[in-house]
């Protein structure tokens, strides 16, 4: 399983008609819990503060506003970004991507959690909002995400941010990537090598079952890499990537 923030960056709209069912229908009745609480946030006269917004981006409420009409399109082709960039979904072809879509998932403030298959219309709604009367949206989420993965088997190979990592926490047997330039964390560069171990293993085509063999396969693959055991119970794997 590879698990993926969404992006801020968004298309501007799809052509498909408007959200219907997605995967992870168990999900279904806090998506329009959310879904609600977002397009009332959206006419407040406060909502640029309640969501978190810049002045400048304030047109992004009419997308709220429309979410129940507006057109959809996959989430594959909605999300973009630096790592949606090097990730490249649309061109990956065959047996890679029917790998990534049974394998990847990415995670968002509106919808806890999609496919890259599933249809939706463009938002704008962090995880890290405290959303009006849910609360904070991660903790409204990992309850109900951990109901539908916690069951699920497998390495998780986490590329989500932080914010995003708050909706669900897998544990001992997920690995989280970090990556180095000259010894210090790089944020940017981050989301682009993220992007790109991401495609590197949907080509690769095997299937880590662990974070020591996930390192091996990155490092076959070219990647310097060092894997370090959890700091304590609980916590994840951490994968370093040194890049140049």
């Amino acid at each position: 399983m590879i698990v993926l923030p969404p992006s801020e960056g968004k298309a501007a709209q799809g052509s498909g008609p408007p959200v219907g069912q997605l995967s992870f229908p168990a999900l279904d009745g806090s998506r329009k819990r959310v879904m609600t609480a977002l397009v009332r946030a959206s006419k407040r006269r406060d909502a640029i503060g309640v969501l978190g917004l810049t002045p400048g981006l304030a047109g992004e409420l009419a997308r709220n506003l429309a979410l129940k009409t507006a057109s959809t399109l996959p989430a594959a082709d909605l999300y973009t970004g630096v790592l949606y960039d090097n990730l490249g979904l649309r061109t990956l072809a065959g047996e890679a991507w029917s790998r990534a879509e049974e394998s990847v998932l990415i995670f968002s403030g509106l919808w806890g959690m999609v496919r890259i298959t599933d249809p939706i219309p463009p938002y704008r709604l962090s995880m890290g909002v405290n959303l009006p009367p849910l609360g904070g949206l991660g903790t409204f989420w990992r309850p109900r995400i951990s109901k539908v993965l916690d069951g699920v088997p497998g390495l998780v190979v986490d590329l989500r941010s932080a914010t995003y990592a708050s909706a669900w926490q897998p544990g001992e047997r997920s690995v989280t990537v970090r990556v180095f330039r000259d010894g210090k964390v790089v944020s940017h560069m981050a989301k682009a090598t993220r992007g790109e171990i991401a495609r590197a293993l949907l080509q690769e085509g095997t299937t880590p079952t662990s974070p020591e063999e996930l390192a091996k396969v990155l490092d076959a693959l070219g990647y310097r890499v060092e894997v370090a055991p959890p700091a304590r119970a609980g916590r994840p794997w951490t994968l370093d990537v040194h890049v140049s």
